[in-house]
């Protein structure tokens, strides 16, 4: 209730205060300070005289408590009825409970009473603090014990009144600094006849504060102008009040400033900071109010206005409202007060904000302008004409981001520094913001800024982007930027966004659908926004050609990992691994040939096809291995987590990066989204448990007592209606709990298991929990009690195990209707009914692999199973049928997830990618997939490849049609290795001077050779064998194509590792796991045992390849290396040439020397002649895998398991380069993984190597000329032709490459060759190859410009 004495003071007072007062102006301030409702307004508003409503007011006020009292007379203050206000200045109550408790903080009676005498707003009824912000207003203030200036200012709506009346309410703050009192004056757009007025006002209110000691002071009339009153307020500020406050409120103009420039203490809030340069004085300070309220304090305001006591309340609506106005608190106390009269309008005031409908949320508060529309506008004509047109201009900037001036000095055709001065302008009038974190600075525009220069400029935005386009166009006319500075990112994240809103269709077409543009974007700003830019334009360019926005969208989502390496990637030869009918294919091969003609080098893949269950998009999220991913409940977006302790949110559709958190100080195992998305957790090896806000990052709650060992697993329940987080870990008996994020412990532990549990699992209807136990069983929770209800035993489905071994249950998921369970364990995946317990199905992978994960679809019977041997397979329950391997990972993976509408799949790998598929275009197909080890056999165009299937058959390809020529069955034992064998009727060898010879020779085989290594196979109308080396050490001989058996060779006990022909054919050679190598006449089934080697023998070679030659050089992982004659299988030689297993051995082209690598890190080399070591090569830092001598025998090249490539001078043993890229890539090494093979062209200047991708290298300089990234990764070798053109490999996944250098066009010069006479010994057809070597290009390429002869 009222104070008598106010209350009776009102009474004497009404037939005075009904006379004068004008309502409807004294309404709006009493409605911001809560004492009034929008019905009162309504009801007093609809009487018919300005009389009758101020009766009505009165009546009214009077059945109202000390607050209303208040309130009204502040508002008379305020309104400039200072006369009326004196009135009522005695009877001021004191306090009220409801003040009081306004006063919480910090405020007292007396200090209410000084504000309440000064004119200071009252807080509003609705009212959240800003703490930050208001202790560093006070801060400032503390620094006005002398006279000065504290400026607080932002744009409209920012808060900045309340702010500032807040600040004030604390007594330390006005006992110790302003005891004299604090005076709030209301400013606004005045003129000077205006600020005259209120100057008059306040010189009169601080005369009747006054009044008790100065009697006389009363009876002073009024001053008569500006100078006058600013002289009348100077004495009373400087005599009556000298340590006083004076608060100017909304100040738009310096000359008010000038006005009150009396050497007093000022706090002023305006929009405009530079007005304080007009003062005197050098004590002046700034408060900048430059961003809207946190989320949690608006969403607090629309409870308290909608009487809800939790924010969690509210409907969604109230989120979107928050987030489409950027929590501006005028705004949101805008639509908090229409809310209150209207609550169920939340999705109407919604729709507004959007549509940007802003005379819809009109004033119910005494702010100045009737809609928020007019309060922009007003800030706006404070502008000069020139400005006010460039500040428009701006109408055409995307909402948070910001500008560097050098893009607006572009589109206003303006000096930078003159366009700096501009922005200034704008920044000191709140029009704008500054971010001077940055250097240059940059430029930007709060939300309901643009959105009202939106409004106001929407019959001309289509005018304002193409101004932008034309502009750009103009400055870039010879190309686009390269520089990667602020200004450059602008154009390359905004050009297709101001030609679409341009509605410049030809131009989106001809940059999106631009091989050059992809390039240029891609290496300054990464795939991701080029992805966006496909999906968020892709209804604009599907009218042009949806295939060709089709080709380029893939060919970045799939190679995106590629192009965020360093060195960056060429991006043409990457393009050159599309599908012929792509549109990035056919620009890449022009380039390809544009740029070879210039000496370049590119690679095409000549038998690429669209190949089938290729992931939709690849994410490199993590430098390390990636343990955990997942979905989130809309889809949008995916979380992952590993080994690098990080936490990371990027989109699902681009892989943008949205959110990258340091989560833990060990390994992350696992990340889940909470229902709605909000929340995320983890969990780590540190034994933690955290929960983050999805958006920010910042962490929610941490659980980091309870588990004593690695929490291995997180989930929360599928509803939110009970939200719940279960957690698993390491620890022997507490090791499953459930926790409730409103409490510091946990809500439940789950008792059962007396092993770790690795994985756990909410029902879909969240009543169970399973959980997967390292004890062999699964367990089935109920939730609501916490009690088990059944168990599982899946440990009694591996009989063949011994106790001691055990089986660990690693994972399992739910059907979508929650009637089944499934369940991984070792290399199997089981299906139980949950309420009989009974198996309804098993599925049993390799036995090579173990399952890792495994997940089942909620929109179909699918289940996806994660496997330890890289690939992901699709089962469909129901039918009992494996659907498809999803191939492409070059690790282990370990987790996957369907997307909540089963559309997409996940999966995450130790090779620190996660690929997404889409389930519908994967789980129809099944791919045939090669083994690596293969055979190549190259006959002028022609080329062979023999090679074991994922099915462990032999597929005989024709390697320029990449049609299947043969199939054999399955066979039994798995094929290790194959070789070709060739049949022949004669031999030619050709000499390294150019000459040919033919002799009467009892070889069957034709051959061409340089320096006696073999060049060429000319087949002149006979046919192919093939051997197989088989795991249980048998060899079989195949004739091709028929595929009849020849031969089955038994002697290995173990598996057979590597087979070779001799060059007549008769002979093949065998070596095994068994440390034997065997010599077989393979037609009669004879041969000569070589006993020796104590461990396995993975190669051996010829000292030389002539069809005379009869000795053998093997070597082992015993560290020796020794010499065999094949006749008669005596060991010549025996040397222990490293103190490790021995890995490669390569013989140079002359015989006259051997190199031997070890997994010792050294690299020897040896004569064949003393059969000592010449050169002893050291500096590798890890395994020397492989090695080549080039074919001039004046280097060697070694590679090692670090990807360092190093050349050697064989002269002298000396290091002549490393080659190697400037940092490692993803796969953790120089070159993607081991170095397994090298070749050098026959010009001796390129050197090719393999390992995780394939490399061409210049021997001179050692830099790398050309990478080509294979599908998958591990290549083991790789098959060069003798004129180094085409190169032949398979990666692990099983993909064949047939890969073929781009060459240049040259013309021919005139070459004139003399041909030694031929003597044959039998009536055939010879056949003579000739070859220019150009000498004019820096990769020199030999040129076919043969002849055929017939003798």
């Amino acid at each position: 209730m009222m104070e008598e004495r106010a209350r009776s003071c009102l009474i004497q007072s009404r037939s005075t205060l009904e006379q004068d007062i004008k309502a409807s102006y004294l309404m709006d301030h009493m409605i911001t300070d809560g004492v009034l409702t929008g019905d009162e307004e309504e009801r007093i508003k609809n009487k018919p005289t300005r009389r009758d409503q101020a009766v009505a007011l009165l009546e009214l006020l009077l059945r109202k408590d000390n607050r209303a009292y208040i309130s009204f007379y502040n508002a008379l203050v305020r309104e400039s009825y200072g006369d009326l206000a004196n009135l009522l200045h005695n009877s001021l109550p004191l306090v009220s409970p409801e003040a009081e408790k306004s006063f919480s903080d910090g405020g007292t009676r007396y200090v209410q009473t000084v504000l309440s005498e000064g004119g200071v707003p009252q807080r509003p009824v609705v009212f959240v603090s800003r703490i930050a912000l208001l202790n560093k207003l006070r801060q400032k203030l503390y620094l006005l014990k002398d006279p000065g200036w504290v400026t607080v200012f932002g744009m409209a709506g920012s808060g900045k009144s309340i702010l500032a009346a807040e600040a004030v309410r604390d007594h330390t703050l006005i006992t110790d600094c302003f005891p004299g009192g604090v005076h709030w004056l209301s400013i606004g757009q005045s003129e000077r006849s205006d600020l005259l007025v209120k100057i008059q006002t306040l010189c009169f209110r601080l005369e009747q504060q006054s009044q008790d000691q100065y009697p006389s002071s009363s009876h002073q009339r009024p001053p008569t102008s500006l100078e006058e009153a600013k002289e009348r307020l100077r004495y009373l500020m400087l005599h009556r009040f000298p340590r006083s406050l004076l608060i100017l409120d909304d100040v738009w103009d310096s000359f008010v400033l000038k006005a009150f420039d009396i050497g007093c203490r000022v706090l002023l809030t305006t929009r405009d900071r530079s007005l304080t340069n007009s003062v005197s004085g050098d004590n002046i300070h700034e408060v900048a109010v430059n961003s809207g309220l946190e989320e949690d304090q608006a969403l607090e305001i629309l409870a308290l206005y909608v009487n809800l006591k939790k924010t969690q309340r509210l409907p969604q609506e109230a989120r979107s409202i928050v987030e489409e106005c950027k929590g501006s608190p005028l705004v949101v106390s805008l639509i908090g007060a229409l809310l209150r009269e209207f609550p169920d309008r939340w999705g109407y005031y919604l729709q507004k904000l959007k549509q940007k409908q802003f005379k819809r949320i009109r004033k119910s508060s005494s702010y100045d302008y009737d809609a928020l529309d007019q309060a922009m506008a007003a800030s706006i004509q404070v502008l000069s004409e020139e400005h006010r047109k460039l500040y428009s201009d701006l109408t055409v900037l995307e909402k948070d981001v910001k500008v560097p001036a050098k893009v607006l000095s572009i589109l206003w055709g303006k000096e930078p520094e003159e366009v700096e001065d501009v922005l200034q302008d704008f920044v000191n009038k709140s029009l704008m913001y500054r971010d001077c974190n940055q250097r240059p600075y940059l430029y930007y525009l709060h939300d309901l800024q643009l959105d009202f220069l939106a409004e106001m400029n929407r019959s001309c935005l289509e005018i304002l982007h193409t101004n932008v386009v034309r502009k750009y166009q103009q400055h870039y006319s010879q190309g686009p930027p390269t520089s990667g500075d602020q200004e450059c990112l602008y154009w390359f994240r905004f050009l297709p966004y101001h030609m679409a809103k341009a509605k410049l269709t030809e131009e989106l077409y001809s940059l999106m659908f631009s091989l050059d543009w992809v390039i240029t974007k891609a290496k300054i700003m990464g795939p991701a926004p080029l992805i966006n830019d496909y999906v968020e334009y892709g209804e604009l360019l599907d009218k042009e050609n949806s295939e060709v926005r089709a080709h380029f969208q893939e060919f970045l989502s799939l190679n995106g990992h590629q192009l965020e390496q360093r060195p960056f990637p060429d991006v043409v030869q990457l393009a050159l691994s599309q599908p012929e009918s792509s549109e990035v294919y056919r620009q890449a091969l022009l380039k390809a040939k544009d740029r070879a003609n210039n000496g370049d080098l590119y690679i095409d893949w000549v038998n690429q096809s669209s190949l089938s269950s290729l992931s939709r998009l690849v994410v490199q999220p993590h430098q390390g291995s990636v343990y955990s991913a997942c979905f989130s409940h809309d889809g949008s977006k995916i979380a992952s987590c590993g080994s690098s302790k990080t936490l990371r949110v990027f989109n699902s559709i681009s892989g943008e990066k949205l959110l990258e958190i340091q989560a833990h100080v060990d390994e992350v195992l696992c990340c889940a989204f909470s229902p709605d998305d909000r929340l995320l957790a983890t969990c780590s090896s540190d034994r933690k448990v955290k929960v983050w806000n999805a958006v920010s990052g910042t962490v929610m709650r941490e659980f980091i007592e309870e588990h004593e060992e690695q929490v291995n697993h997180c989930q929360f329940t599928n509803s939110q209606r009970r939200l719940l987080l279960a957690t698993c870990s390491n620890d022997m008996y507490l090791n499953t709990k459930l926790w409730n994020l409103n409490k510091p412990s946990s809500q439940n532990t789950l008792f059962g298991h007396s092993e770790p549990v690795n994985h756990c699992c909410f029902s879909p209807d969240d009543a169970y929990l399973s959980t997967s136990s390292s004890d062999g069983t699964l367990k089935l929770f109920e939730v609501s009690s916490a009690n088990v209800w059944k168990t599982i035993d899946v440990g009694v489905l591996f009989p063949e195990l011994s106790e001691q071994t055990g089986v660990i249950v690693k994972c399992s998921t739910w059907s979508a209707d929650g009637r089944n369970i499934i369940c991984a364990a070792r290399n199997g995946v089981f299906v139980f009914d949950v309420n009989t317990a009974d198996m309804l199905l098993e599925i049993r992978t390799s036995r090579l692999s173990t399952v890792q994960y495994c997940h089942a679809c909620p929109s179909s019977n699918l289940v996806a199973i994660a496997l330890s041997h890289y690939t992901v397979e699709l089962w469909d329950i129901e039918s009992k049928k494996k659907m498809a391997d999803c191939s492409g990972h070059l690790s282990w993976v370990h987790a996957v997830q369907f997307s909540p509408d089963g559309s997409q799949l996940l999966s995450c790998s130790a090779d620190q990618t996660v690929r997404v598929w889409e389930t519908k275009k994967v789980h129809t197909t099944s791919a045939v997939s090669l083994k690596r080890d293969s055979a190549v056999h190259f006959n002028n165009t022609d080329i062979t490849v023999v090679a074991a299937d994922n099915r462990n058959r032999i597929q005989v390809r024709n390697g320029r049609t990449d049609s299947v020529v043969f199939q054999s069955d399955e066979q039994e034992a798995r094929i290790r290795c194959t070789a070709f064998g060739i049949q022949t009727n004669a031999v030619v060898l050709g000499r390294e001077d150019g000459a040919v010879q033919a002799a009467r020779l009892t070889a069957r085989q034709v051959l061409w050779t340089i320096r006696t290594r073999t060049l060429q196979w000319l087949i002149p109308g006979m046919g192919l064998a093939v051997a197989l080396g088989l795991e249980t050490g048998s060899v079989q001989v195949l004739e091709l194509p028929s595929g009849t058996c020849l031969a089955t060779l038994e002697g290995h006990t173990s598996t057979v590792l590597h087979c070779q022909f001799t060059p007549d054919g008769h002979t093949l050679i065998t070596s095994s796991e068994d440390g034997t190598i065997r010599v077989w006449r393979w037609r009669t089934g004879d041969y000569v045992t070589l006993l020796g080697h104590k461990e396995q023998v993975r190669r051996f070679s010829l000292l030389s390849p002539s069809p005379s030659e009869t000795r053998l050089l093997s070597w082992s992982f015993d560290g020796t290396v020794k010499v065999w004659d094949l006749s008669s299988g005596e060991l010549l030689q025996s040397m222990m040439c490293h103190r490790g297993a021995v890995l490669a051995c390569d013989v140079a082209p002359d015989g006259q020397l051997f190199a031997t690598t070890s997994a010792d890190k050294t690299a020897k080399v040896w004569s064949t002649a003393s059969w000592e070591c010449v050169h002893n090569l050291n500096g590798h830092q890890d395994c020397v895998r492989s090695c080549r001598f080039s074919w001039d025998g004046q280097r060697l090249a070694t590679g090692d398991d670090n990807g360092e490539i190093r050349l050697w001078s064989v002269t002298d043993g000396n290091l002549l380069k490393i080659c190697s890229s400037d940092n490692k890539d993803a796969m953790d090494s120089l070159h993607g993984g081991w170095v397994t093979d090298l070749h050098f062209s026959p010009d001796n200047t390129v050197l090719l190597s393999t390992g995780g991708y394939i490399k061409w290298w210049s021997v001179e300089k050692g830099e790398a000329l050309q990478t080509f990234y294979p599908t998958g990764a591990n290549l083991k070798k790789i098959h060069v032709s003798p004129d180094f053109s085409t190169f032949v490999t398979i990666d692990n996944i099983g993909i064949l490459y047939i890969l073929k250098k781009k060459n240049s066009v040259v013309a021919a010069n005139k070459v004139s060759i003399k041909v030694r006479a031929v003597d044959l010994s039998e009536d055939c057809d010879v056949h003579i190859k000739f070859w220019y070597l150009d000498h004019s290009k820096s990769n020199k390429t030999l040129v076919d410009c043969s002849q055929e002869f017939k003798g």
